[in-house]
């Protein structure tokens, strides 16, 4: 028997309103914003890895001796670079996590090193490089808050009622977030200190040797001179 157009408009209709008041457009949208928020997160971190070679070799020509440093921040890049994340799995975010909070470590190692090599701080290729990273680093905080927000929004849209059983009827999930642990690690800066180093504690000084002094020892009493042998 077949169904007059009609009828099936009717029904579609009535699909589409019960797909709507169920939340289903709603946690397209919000989906939808969770991606564009990783993206730009990945725009702005890959933005940072582009302008590191160029901060390393110019570094490299005045503070070439660096080298446990600028190997580092050089190793700690090409880790992050390897990493294929996948935002929607928890391990593979946790990874990328740490990676990106090792650079930023071993960045701002770098950035301290620099403050010893006054030629370095006046070129002008290297200031220019200093303020677009540190641009990108406020850009990343930026991008990656939004990101934050954007997934706790969609998370907990989707596990409100009716919107869960929407959610579950066509397979979405809650997706994994930066932590808090690993947002304190990657903005905090790692602890130098250039003070001078702390006085060696002067010797203590010699105890008065309260003992008597020697006494001398008793004069031996001279010997005597023998008598010479009566003569016969």
């Amino acid at each position: 028997m077949r169904v007059p157009s009609s009828v099936r408009l009717i029904l579609l209709l009535v699909l589409a309103s019960l797909l709507s008041s169920c939340g289903y457009n709603q946690i397209q949208q919000k989906d939808e914003s969770v991606k564009a928020g990783w993206s730009e997160v990945i725009n702005q971190y890959k933005r940072r890895a582009d302008l590191i070679p160029n901060l390393v070799n110019t570094v490299k020509g005045y503070a070439s001796h660096e080298e446990r440093v600028l190997t580092e921040v050089t190793q700690a890049r090409a880790r992050v670079s390897q990493i294929n994340v996948n935002a929607n799995d928890a391990a593979s975010l946790k990874q990328f996590q740490q990676a990106q909070g090792e650079l930023s470590s071993a960045l701002s190692r770098l950035l301290v090193v620099t403050e010893n090599y006054p030629n370095l701080k006046a070129d002008q290729s290297f200031r220019d490089l200093q303020a677009q990273l540190e641009g990108t680093e406020n850009r990343i905080t930026v991008a990656r808050g939004r990101y934050i927000q954007a997934v706790q929004d969609y998370n907990t849209y989707i596990r409100s009622f009716p919107q869960n059983l929407t959610a579950k009827m066509f397979g979405y999930q809650t997706k994994p977030n930066f932590t808090v642990e690993n947002e304190q690690q990657i903005q905090q800066a790692p602890n130098v200190d250039f003070s001078a180093p702390p006085a060696q504690p002067a010797p203590a000084p010699a105890r008065p040797n309260t003992a008597p002094p020697p006494q001398p020892a008793p004069a031996q009493p001279a010997a005597q001179p023998q008598p010479a042998p009566a003569q016969g």
